[in-house]
């Protein structure tokens, strides 16, 4: 869903992680939400990562993105946007109902057989969807001969419940749980590319439990008040072992999240909002290492990736306005974000981080003629150094990292101009930005070496740009048919390094002719496409995802079809229908290659 959307390029090391980026950042540079409470935690890395894939695609309901400017409202992480996952919304109704529903999904090669299942009930004052799924991934199967790519396929369940209830005609309250585990998720590059005999998570799982108080008013201070109460628990195995090494490693990190967040919604006129809240996190880890030598039966406890029982906390306030008067929108908004980190370790010693950030952000927009309109907006934001970033020793990627205690907020500046047309027939928009970021967290290799691995030592040395253009439209020729489509491009530089900047994606974009016969059937003809990525960072070239002569461009053909009758609706997509070799940048692993998957689902 993510790839097909304007703006978004994905990463994927593996079949059980897969790394989105806006404005040609990722990982800890973009901010992932579930419900608006914040996924990234204090052990969040620097490049791709898989805790994306911590959310089952049965919960989905809708999916925000938005790019760049989303620290005054979300606060660290947001540099290069934010993504709001957002779950299925209750709601009540007239009469006491039930609706069952479930779906199964099948993809040729084994790749995937999945079932789930969930049933809402609702009544006048009260709303309940409880829900659970079972996913069998198989290793995927990659194009133009390429073939299987083993080890890849793994097991995955998960189980969701949330309610609502009306306390009174104006307060109601609903609660929410999600828990996701996934089962042997083999790190497919690090078996064929590292001399690993294997090398997976497993388990890997997430929890999330939430309340959130809504109450209604009539006061122009405080219009709406939501109260949000939240705890996540990540809890991370790694197992690995070296052909011909007798050692079996076994890495356990387990991150415990708290969160309270509160928003106000002011009403003072019929064209001016203000939002203002007041948001705490904090995180707590626990992490280990241990080494079992099959020759020696001999157990060893070592120090974990982090040091252990380190903790992270954050505190917030911020301000939001919107004025909206005839054909003028204004936005502004400002951030004050404090944070404490501490930092245990029995051999380098203690720190107390205590890093803070102003940030802000301004936008206008002008309707030109109803169906024109151009806008401009500018933002700051920042990024907290976490405890990934303070006290990270070990292998990460193709890589030995050190810890570092000294590091800063990591800092952005972003300004950003566009067109839209929106007529009944035809939406289109352009977009350009230009990103300024500094003091950014990068890499400074040393000259040694451990355990095979070049070490590195992380350092606030980097200040750098990234620009882009975004298109898109929307032609609706007729009732029936829409023909659309978006690319995006983007350049990023190490001014530091006088180098490009790390996993820059190419230019890529999608184009699609879609035949709609409401509400029965649909078809789908498109192409996705991008184009080779020949500028490599001095990092691009040390990682082993990524070609010395960087990454081919490529383009491929799918086919889908959907068809809904009464309760049941059928849907399915032949994909990559010339069977092209490719492999988006960055990625671990080639894309699918010539195959098809088919969704059966039942509502009533």
């Amino acid at each position: 869903m993510l790839f097909e959307a304007p703006g978004v390029f994905l990463q994927k090391t593996n079949h059980g992680g897969g790394s989105l980026f806006l404005r040609g950042l990722t990982g800890q540079q973009t901010l992932l939400l579930v419900d608006g409470i914040r996924l990234n935690n204090a052990t969040f890395r620097s490049g791709p990562n898989q805790y994306l894939n911590t959310l089952d695609p049965a919960w989905l309901y809708r999916i925000e993105i938005l790019e760049s400017g989303g620290s005054a409202e979300y606060g660290s992480d947001a540099i290069g946007g934010v993504v709001n996952v957002m779950t299925h919304p209750l709601q009540y109704a007239a009469q006491t109902t039930f609706q069952p529903e479930a779906a199964i999904k099948w993809m040729s090669g084994a790749m995937e057989s999945s079932a789930q299942a969930a049933l809402t009930g609702s009544g006048k004052r009260w709303a309940v969807r409880a829900g659970g799924a079972y996913r069998q991934f198989g290793d995927l199967v990659a194009g133009q001969g390429l073939g299987r790519q083993s080890p890849n396929g793994y097991d995955q369940w998960s189980v969701e419940a949330k309610a609502l209830f009306q306390l009174n005609s104006q307060v109601s309250i609903i609660a929410a749980y999600q828990d996701l585990q996934q089962q042997d998720v083999p790190v497919y590059h690090k078996v064929q590319l590292e001399n690993f005999a294997y090398n997976s998570f497993d388990p890997q799982r997430r929890q999330l439990m939430y309340t959130r108080l809504q109450a209604d008013f009539t006061n122009k201070w405080w219009r709406k008040i939501e109260w949000t109460a939240s705890r996540q628990y990540s809890y991370e195995v790694r197992k690995s072992q070296k052909n011909g090494n007798p050692v079996q490693v076994t890495e356990t990190d387990k991150t415990l999240t708290h969160g309270l967040q509160i928003n106000v919604l002011s009403k003072f006129r019929e064209y001016w909002d203000m939002t203002t809240g007041l948001e705490w996190y904090g995180d707590a880890v626990r992490s280990d290492k241990v080494e079992w030598n099959e020759n020696t039966d001999m157990l060893t406890l070592k120090r974990g990736l982090y040091p252990d029982r380190s903790t992270m906390q954050s505190w917030a306030a911020y301000n939001l306005h919107t004025f909206s008067w005839k054909r003028l929108n204004l936005t502004a908004g400002m951030r004050y974000n404090g944070f404490r980190i501490y930092v245990p370790d029995e051999n380098i010693g203690t720190a107390v981080v205590t890093p803070s950030a102003l940030v802000g952000n301004l936008g206008v927009s002008w309707a030109c003629t109803p169906g024109l309109r151009v806008y401009a907006n500018t933002a700051t934001a920042f990024r907290a150094p976490n405890v990934d970033d303070l006290g990270t020793l070990g292998i990460v990627d193709f890589r030995y990292e050190l810890p570092n205690y000294q590091l800063q907020p990591e800092k952005s500046h972003t300004i950003e101009a566009g067109i839209k047309v929106n007529t009944r027939h035809f939406k289109a928009g352009l977009s350009a930005y230009h990103m300024r970021l500094y003091d950014l967290i990068g890499r400074i290799r040393t000259d040694d070496s451990l355990q095979g691995y070049p070490v590195y030592r992380k350092e606030n040395i980097t200040e750098a740009y990234v620009r882009g253009l975004e298109a898109q439209f929307k032609w609706q020729c007729n009732k029936q048919l829409l023909f659309a489509g978006h690319g995006t491009y983007t350049f990023g530089q190490n001014t530091s390094a006088a180098e490009p900047l790390r996993r820059i994606p190419p230019f890529n974009g999608r184009v699609y002719l879609q035949y709609a016969l409401r509400p029965l059937l649909g078809l789908r003809a498109e192409t996705v496409f991008a184009s080779d990525q020949r500028r490599l960072a001095k990092g691009d070239v040390d990682d082993n995802r990524i070609a010395d002569d960087g990454t081919p461009g490529w383009y491929i053909f799918n086919l889908a079809a959907s068809y809904q009758y009464r309760f049941y609706s059928l849907n399915a997509e032949f994909h990559n229908m010339l069977n092209k070799a490719y492999r988006t940048h960055g990625s671990g692993v080639d894309g699918i290659g010539r195959s098809m998957w088919i969704r059966l689902a039942v509502h009533f």
